[in-house]
Order: C-alpha cells, then sequence, then structure tokens
C-alpha cells in the first residue's frame, strides 16, 4: 500500500490510478479517498491520472492526536505533490476537502495546478456570524461534536440519510450507499474526527478564496441539508476570480444516483477543457 511520510512522522495513505494529466481529489469529513473511487476509475478510464489520500486521522492514514487542523491538511497534500512531482494538476475538493484545496491553494500556490473544483465545499465560512447570518449556528456543530464522542457508530448512521437526502420524496438512497457512508466514517479515529469538526465549521477561508488564481468550477447541490448552498457556493462564486458556478437543482450533499453521473460528467470536461 503506498504511503507518505508528512513532516511529523504522519504516515498519509493515498491511492494512484491511471496515467496522464493527474487529477487529484480530497475527500469529505468524516469519510476517506474510497468515497472517490468511482470518480477516480472515470477519470482512469477517460486517460487521466487519479490520485486521492486519506486525509490524516482518517482512514489508512495515521490517526494523529496533534495536527488535525487545515494548515497541516494543506501541508499534507503539498507533500503528497512534492512526492508524486505533480505538475498541470486538477485539485478536487468535495465538502471539508473543498477547505483543503482552498487552503492549498493559498499557503502553498499554484505552480502545480491549473484549475480546480470546488464540490458542495464549506468555503467561505459555515458557521453563522452576524456577517454571515446565512450560515449554521455553533449549536449545530457543537451536537456534532457530542454525538461523534457519545455513539459515533449511531450517529454516522443517521448522519447519513440527511447527506445523501435520503428523507426527501423520491430520493434514491440505497441501504448500500448508506452502509458505505458508516464504513468509511468509523474508520476515522475518534480524536482525528472531532478535531475537524472546528476546520470544516469554524475557519473563515474568505482569504484563501481571494488569492486563488486558476479557474475554479464551483460546483452544488440546491438541496444540500449539510452546507446549505446560500452560505457556501453562492457565495465562493463571488469572491473567487475565475469561477464557474454550477448548480444541481434537488440535490444533496454527497454524491450518489444520478446526481453522481451528471457531476461525474461535468468533472471530466472540466478537466479535459
Amino acid at each position: 500500500m503506498p504511503f507518505l511520510t508528512a513532516s511529523d512522522g504522519a504516515e498519509i495513505f493515498y491511492k494512484d490510478w491511471g496515467a496522464g494529466r493527474p487529477v487529484v481529489f480530497s475527500h469529505g469529513w468524516p469519510l476517506n479517498a474510497d468515497a472517490w473511487d468511482r470518480q477516480l476509475k472515470a477519470v482512469a478510464d477517460a486517460g487521466f491520472r487519479g490520485i486521492a489520500h486519506d486525509r490524516r486521522g482518517h482512514g489508512r492514514s495515521t490517526q494523529t492526536s496533534t495536527g488535525n487542523d487545515m494548515d497541516t491538511y494543506a501541508d499534507d497534500l503539498a507533500a503528497l505533490f512534492d512526492t508524486l512531482d505533480l505538475t498541470d494538476a486538477v485539485l478536487v475538493g468535495h465538502s471539508t476537502g473543498g477547505g483543503e484545496v482552498a487552503h492549498y491553494l493559498a499557503r502553498h500556490g499554484s505552480a502545480r495546478v491549473r484549475k480546480a473544483v470546488l464540490l458542495g465545499a464549506v468555503p467561505p465560512l459555515m458557521v453563522q456570524t452576524p456577517e454571515n447570518p446565512e450560515g449554521t449556528p455553533l449549536e449545530v456543530f457543537d451536537g456534532i461534536r457530542a454525538g461523534v464522542v457519545a455513539d459515533r457508530s449511531q450517529f454516522y448512521q443517521d448522519l447519513a440519510v440527511p447527506f445523501y437526502g435520503g428523507n426527501r420524496d423520491g430520493s434514491t438512497l440505497t441501504q448500500g450507499v448508506r452502509d458505505q457512508f458508516w464504513r468509511l466514517s468509523m474508520q476515522a479515529g475518534l480524536v482525528p474526527a472531532y478535531d475537524c469538526v472546528a476546520q470544516f465549521s469554524q475557519v473563515d477561508y474568505t482569504a484563501d478564496l481571494e488569492r486563488i488564481d486558476v479557474p475554479v468550477l464551483v460546483a452544488h447541490g440546491d438541496d444540500d441539508q449539510i452546507v446549505p448552498i446560500a452560505a457556501a457556493a453562492h457565495k465562493t462564486a463571488k469572491i473567487v476570480a475565475d469561477a464557474t458556478l454550477k448548480v444541481y437543482p434537488g440535490a444533496p450533499h454527497g454524491l450518489h444516483g444520478a446526481y453522481e453521473e451528471e457531476f461525474t460528467a461535468d468533472l471530466l470536461a472540466w478537466i479535459a477543457s
């Protein structure tokens, strides 16, 4: 299994499929690189190189008790770029991974990146503040932390339903998708999963978005119950200098079914353009 060693000794797992222009994926919380398997296969089948890592503390990477912060996540992503000597890459981030992509581009620059995709991404700021009334109240994120600590197995089983829109009329969410969400989530360490909540909810990525100097596809479902579009994509598309906004009517936060198929087609078109 391929791993790279981060500056603090943590081992970061990654998968590397195909050949050609690299497409580097960052996953959402509390999942891991396996959440991108269908997109990794799609880009590899289309003649590109799909790469995805397990964020530290998640999946097969080291379950760190320190360093579970966005600066370190971005540095780990930079280490992946350096280890594999990636250039002319397309960066793709979902949810928390979107924050990681934005912070990487601001912290490490775009010399190795040609364009990016932010899907259901948390920037610019998820938590509600007087300046961000469209955000989600802090009490919601406190509840997530409490759920992770008290009974994370049941919490993840319950979270899968709104994550994929399973509580909406006409939902096509299968038990298999819910089971996979739970399986991947349970591979995240308790401390890293807990620490990461503050990183996706309370970090303000506005300055990061302002520094991005590559084209960005901002893609978001307008029925996202986890990262509401009004506080996220609509604002991000106005902040990023070269942004293209794609809204998926009725789509939830997590990829599945027809929504996943449409996004994957849009992703391949964006990579090739």
